[in-house]
């Protein structure tokens, strides 16, 4: 198939509007991602990802034009995923009638369950540094508004001790959380250091937020 050097490489060609469409639009994704964890982003290529899905690779081109427009996929696939979580667990520090280590123990819960779900992309995306541009920018527009909410809820909670500085506080939680979830995962810890990683971590978070 002909690939018009006119369009960008990281957009999808066709927007899979069908059920079946989209259905083969996911499995490609998702055979990207264990083609990119077991072959490296290098050696991930397309004929690779469209034997995986089980699809022709005309089949793949009709919807990526490359490698790169199904890695960009799946990155804002993410940081979708991501957001409406990091949503859910705001309302829950919001409004939560549990004790805060019980809510964070939720919240730590949660943000691990994410990254468990592909940490072969995680690595890719963060500590290979292939996060496309364009999404980095609204990463970090993300995280911003995340902090200032952040900061907004612990102001709201009476179990959190006062703070002279709110933001601050609220960026080190989101990014304590969002660091120390991510290493669990992408480090292949057994599950037992996992579970005690995320007991240290719930602890420091109390301890931090109750002082």
């Amino acid at each position: 198939m002909s690939k018009s050097r006119s369009q960008p490489i990281t957009q999808p060609l066709k927007q899979p509007l069908q059920q079946r469409s989209r259905m083969t639009v996911q499995a490609i994704m998702e055979a990207a991602i264990h083609i990119f964890d077991e072959y490296g982003y290098a050696a991930g290529t397309t004929s690779r990802i469209a034997s995986r899905a089980g699809v022709s690779i005309g089949s793949l081109y009709q919807y990526f034009l490359s490698k790169d427009a199904i890695l960009t996929a799946l990155a804002e696939q993410h940081l979708a995923e991501g957001l409406a979580l990091a949503i859910r667990m705001l309302e829950t520090l919001r409004s939560s009638q549990q004790s805060l280590p019980a809510t964070l123990n939720d919240i730590v819960d949660h943000m691990l369950a994410l990254h468990e779900h592909n940490p072969g992309l995680h690595r890719l995306l963060y500590e290979e540094g292939l996060l496309p541009a364009d999404l980095r920018q609204t990463a970090r527009q993300a995280e911003q508004f995340l902090i200032a909410e952040v900061a907004r809820c612990l102001s709201l909670r009476s179990d959190v001790a006062a703070h002279a500085d709110r933001q601050m506080q609220a960026y080190f939680v989101v990014h304590t959380i969002e660091h120390f979830t991510h290493r669990l995962v992408i480090d292949q810890a057994t599950a037992e250091f996992q579970l005690r990683g995320k007991e240290e971590l719930v602890g420091m978070l109390q301890r931090y937020l109750q002082v």
